[in-house]
């Protein structure tokens, strides 16, 4: 018999500010610029796509395109949408 499995979506996991925080943590610690983007497109369809391209003043679709398999998102994607999270980026030494 077959085991039968089904897509694991990080997304559904990320109930708190807490879990987000340490997940984009995560992704940027290990510095993977497409697993960064993944992170950040689990987090944004946790919170709601509709109610951030509001907050952030984005297109749900350019949110959509920026954070999707192939996207690149701009700088002031990224800054318009971790505030909007309530997490910011930082520079650490």
């Amino acid at each position: 018999m077959a085991l039968a499995t089904k897509p694991w979506d990080a997304a559904e996991f990320l109930g708190s500010d807490a879990d987000v925080r340490h997940y984009l943590e995560a992704a940027f610690e290990d510095g993977d610029p497409a697993l960064i983007r993944h992170a950040f497109s689990a987090v944004t369809r946790a919170r709601g796509m509709t109610s951030l391209a509001r907050e952030t003043g984005i297109s749900r679709e350019a949110l959509y395109k920026a954070f999707g398999k192939n996207g690149n998102p701009t700088l002031d994607t990224l800054i318009k949408v971790t505030r909007a999270l309530g997490v910011r980026l930082a520079v650490a030494a």
